[in-house]
């Protein structure tokens, strides 16, 4: 999963000689649903090159999409060292099955129109920005650090989210009732963000590392504010999609990882 990315700063796992890490499968399966969130939304995000609304928006989406993917190689990275099967990012990336990936439902969803984009977008950036600030607090340094980056490029993400749900909310009548909907598409997947089972319980309570759950109320008031200035409203949905961290996913997955994997398995073991 090559890029240029700044996360690559602060990558693990590349000093030489380094020690490896104690394993520590509570922590490596956190850092894997951390990880496959990104890898997928950037994957996601990857479908609009070309078919982005502009050329500006088709460069901002790519950029977006190449932080993430710089994101899910630090924490893949750093789960395959605590898992102790010794995986490297790669292995993790393109060798798991769907029932093995982690991620929250919402960064599967397909893409849609312009709109439901924008929204699934508003919700995990906000999302993200609050759970690596609080990240940057943990007392592992490797993380702290990894979160104190990603959170400052996760903001640059969520201002373009934020931009866009006002513009389209107050642009024309079709633009409005097309962000409307997005959004009543994207919110019944965002409770699973926050889900809290035994992992995140005993990492938060040993203060390994934060838990999401916290984080809800404050990341409602955030995107509630965005959409009231969009001239929306936060829509109230009557059911909660979850399953993502259990392995369980839509039946768009399939496609979306077949797309991610294609060369790798056509390839097996090869470099470039």
């Amino acid at each position: 999963m090559s890029t240029t990315s700044d996360v690559e700063a602060v990558r693990p796992g590349t000093l030489p000689g380094e020690a490896p890490s104690a394993a520590d499968p509570d922590l490596a399966r956190h850092l894997t649903r951390l990880g496959d969130d990104a890898l997928v939304l950037g994957q996601r995000l990857c479908q609009w090159i070309t078919r982005a609304p502009t050329i500006d928006e088709d460069l901002a989406l790519s950029n977006i999409a190449l932080d993430l993917i710089g994101h899910a190689r630090a924490l893949l990275t750093r789960a395959g060292r605590l898992d102790g099967t010794g995986r490297t990012e790669d292995d993790l990336a393109y060798a798991r099955s769907e029932r093995e990936f982690t991620n929250a439902l919402l960064t599967e969803l397909p893409n849609g129109d312009f709109a439901v984009t924008v929204a699934r977008q508003l919700a995990y950036t906000h999302y993200a920005v609050l759970y690596y600030e609080a990240l940057a607090h943990c007392a592992d340094p490797e993380l702290a650090a990894f979160g104190v980056r990603a959170a400052k490029e996760v903001a640059f993400h969520r201002l373009h989210a934020d931009r866009w749900t006002v513009t389209l909310g107050r642009g024309t009548t079709e633009s409005a009732r097309r962000m409307r909907h997005a959004l009543e598409r994207v919110w019944p997947y965002t409770g699973e963000l926050f889900e809290e089972d035994d992992v995140p319980r005993r990492l938060a309570a040993s203060g390994t590392v934060p838990s999401p759950a916290p984080l809800r109320e404050t990341w409602l008031g955030r995107v509630g504010e965005v959409v009231t200035e969009a001239g929306l409203a936060v829509p109230t949905p009557t059911w909660s999609a979850t399953g993502g961290r259990a392995g369980l996913h839509t039946e768009e997955f399939g496609p979306l990882l077949a797309d991610l994997q294609s060369v790798r398995r056509q390839f097996p073991g090869g470099t470039w």
